[in-house]
């Protein structure tokens, strides 16, 4: 017999999802069988799986070892080169239940491959060497980040410590309720804001995306809203409010509009990125997640209700903009 114990992380969770991640490898069909014939338990109850699982509650499998062990799969592990790499994180707020990071150029939000080593990764890697988090917690929750920006954009990523953090982070990107504003240094004078709508499709082979004045199959609505911060030596240093959140939106919106972002490989201008690179090593977009807004909270996240943050552009943002005049 094997006790688990619900801890914050584990509530608010239905039972039979419970038990899908600690026995990863049995078939629903073994699982609902061993609620019926009360071979697991809640409470010391019979339970029929869907039950909402609350801190503190016991769970009881009465199971032989070896039941366990051949249905528990491979125990959730760091690899022993991706510990003690969270000091890579540049925190910008920390509680029990969220962390905000300012994730730089060049990083993963979320690892694309095996090899790779992602946000979440170091997210992780902090977590379990500041002693917030056990392997063994692992095996029912994985802290994770609820936003991704594009592996050459810097700036703020939001990530669930808790399961409630998780999912209530999760749904203000879904619902859109979150401020998301972004710095960028684009290319010629923008005199006026601007709320431009339209359409996006992707192509899935060049990982490029096209924006449409009209729907077509395949292709997303999307809303970006701009507005211009300074104009300086031939760029414009502009925050764009992301209204909607697609695949390189931003950086393909701008560019449809005549004003590609400085540094844009994929939809910028090559001989303005080549003069750049020349000048400061620029091998990357100058474009910035830069400032969350929370809306009115209650319930897991209260503690965050109208609350503002902001990440610091990265030292290279800031030198080519003070050379530009805009900063």
């Amino acid at each position: 017999m094997q006790q688990i114990t619900i801890n914050a992380n584990e509530a608010g969770q239905r039972l039979d999802k419970l038990l899908a991640k600690y026995l990863r490898e049995a078939p629903k069909s073994f699982l609902y069988k061993m609620l019926r014939k009360k071979n697991i338990t809640l409470n010391g109850k019979k339970a029929s799986g869907n039950e909402k699982l609350n801190p503190g509650d016991e769970v009881k499998l009465f199971l032989s070892d070896e039941t366990i062990e051949k249905f528990s799969g491979s125990p959730v592990k760091m690899p022993v080169e991706h510990k003690g790499k969270g000091e890579k994180l540049d925190i910008i707020y920390e509680d029990s239940n969220i962390l905000l990071i300012n994730k730089p150029a060049g990083m993963l939000s979320q690892k694309a491959a095996d090899t790779d080593v992602s946000v979440v990764e170091h997210l992780i890697s902090y977590l379990l060497s500041s002693g917030q988090l056990t392997e063994a917690q692992m095996r029912t929750f994985k802290p994770s980040v609820c936003n991704r920006l594009d592996r050459n954009t810097s700036g703020m990523i939001a990530a669930g410590k808790s399961l409630a953090g998780l999912q209530e982070l999760s749904r203000l990107f879904k619902d859109r309720t979150l401020g998301k504003y972004y710095l960028c240094l684009t290319q010629g004078q923008v005199k006026e804001s601007s709320r431009i709508c339209g359409f996006l499709k992707k192509d899935e082979k060049t990982n490029q995306v096209c924006i449409l004045k009209t729907e077509e199959p395949g292709s997303v609505p999307i809303e970006t809203e701009y507005r211009p911060q300074k104009i300086g030596d031939g760029v414009t240093l502009i925050e764009v409010h992301l209204i909607t959140g697609k695949t390189h939106q931003i950086r393909a919106h701008l560019a449809s509009v005549g004003h590609p972002i400085v540094g844009d490989h994929k939809y910028g201008d090559k001989r303005v990125n080549a003069r750049y690179r020349e000048a400061y090593g620029l091998k990357h977009q100058l474009l910035h997640a830069y400032r969350l807004v929370f809306p009115l909270l209650d319930g897991a996240l209260s503690n965050l209700s109208n609350k503002e943050f902001t990440a610091a552009l990265p030292q290279e943002f800031q030198k080519i903009a003070r050379d530009k005049g805009v900063l």
